[in-house]
């Protein structure tokens, strides 16, 4: 068990509180992937890499350092806007398709 308290994360063994040992400052996610694509990534992986490391060079996702600064605020606002624009046309045909097969009619 443990207990997080102004950044420190405080491990309780017992009954007793031990001293704080990681600093949470950078959060960490948890991905599930499956057996054989972790026995996959971990055949790929070489000896001096992180798992992350493995992932972004398997995947050919940038590094976030390598790309930090390529584009302004307003660049990188516009982009995103851009995306969820997308996100949203895809959202909408697959609603519409959805209600189209519920219905059970077609445009024949």
């Amino acid at each position: 068990m443990s207990i997080v308290w102004n950044g420190w994360v405080f491990v309780i063994r017992g009954k007793t509180l031990l001293d704080p040992y990681i600093p949470i400052y950078d959060m960490v996610k948890t991905i599930r992937v499956s057996e054989e694509y972790h026995e996959w990534l971990n055949a790929h992986k070489k000896d001096d890499e992180t798992m992350e490391e493995t992932l972004r060079r398997m995947t050919r996702g940038p590094h976030p350092d390598d790309v930090a600064g390529l584009l302004t605020e307003r660049e990188a606002e516009a982009a995103k806007e851009a995306v969820n624009r997308l996100r949203e046309g895809d959202r909408d045909r697959l609603d519409a398709a959805r209600s189209t097969f519920d219905s059970g009619t077609t445009s024949e």
